[in-house]
């Protein structure tokens, strides 16, 4: 059913899907050179065509890279799942936050955006479904899964055209370890967090996140950043339920009794 034939407020599956397309444009500047940096660090331990499988199979750059490292370490093939499935934990959280807006759909729709979840596709489709329009009405009554489908896709295909390029490209041109392209995975974090950081709660969760991320950096299988986000997730939480108590508190402070 076409929910905007009977809801002209309701934005076309086109329109939320070009909408997707153009929310993600800006990030693919960070995601090129991150791709590539992928693409160049996996010929160490991969041939070409296996390189270019695990981006369009797994599809999770910085898993890859991690992955890409161990392979080069000659590391054994279960401690390297192991660490990847940890590395990607936090897309349980993303799921789980996710869940509520996609449950409405079809089974296909949902292992298709499961598919295409990514920390960037996450980031934008969240606040698309925090937007006025969808929380008034609810998901199931917008065509906004169509949003994170145009962002998913976009990001895919970006992942794909970077990491064959520094595939087929980089890894000729021989560059010095020193230039140190790894930098670019933690400012493409910084960039996405950013925009979210909108209240006390916010900031308190990343700071505490970013303490304990490097407290913890040491802890093999890379725990230190489970940790991490583990203790981002309890400070949110414990500030956002502390606050409302203590603006009640304030409140009623406030409102004193008079004096018979």
């Amino acid at each position: 059913m076409d929910l905007s034939r009977a809801n002209p407020q309701i934005k076309t599956p086109r329109a939320e899907f070009w909408a997707g397309v153009a929310a993600t444009s800006p990030l693919l500047t960070g995601d090129l050179p991150f791709g590539m940096l992928y693409g160049a660090l996996a010929l160490t331990a991969l041939a070409p065509l296996p390189a270019l499988a695990m981006s369009s199979i797994v599809f999770a750059g910085s898993a890859q890279i991690v992955a890409a490292q161990l392979f080069a370490s000659a590391t054994p093939g279960v401690v390297i799942v192991l660490t990847t499935f940890v590395v990607n934990l936090r897309h349980l959280l993303y799921g789980a936050s996710l869940a509520p807006h996609l449950k409405h759909l079809p089974g296909r729709w949902q292992w298709l955006l499961a598919y295409l979840l990514t920390d960037e596709a996450y980031a934008i489709a969240i606040t698309r479904y925090e937007r006025p329009d969808v929380t008034s009405q609810g998901a199931a009554g917008t065509n906004a899964h169509w949003y994170t489908l145009g962002a998913g896709l976009t990001l895919w295909l970006s992942w794909q055209i970077s990491t064959a390029v520094g595939i087929m490209l980089i890894a000729r041109l021989d560059i010095p370890p020193e230039w140190g392209l790894d930098f670019i995975l933690p400012l493409t974090f910084i960039a996405l967090i950013m925009p979210v950081l909108a209240d006390k709660a916010a900031w308190l969760a990343a700071l505490a996140a970013g303490v304990m991320a490097l407290l913890l950096a040491a802890l093999p299988l890379k725990l230190g950043l489970i940790a991490a986000a583990l203790s981002g997730i309890f400070v949110g939480v414990m500030v956002e339920r502390l606050l409302p108590a203590r603006r009640t508190a304030a409140r009623l402070g406030e409102v004193q009794p008079e004096a018979e």
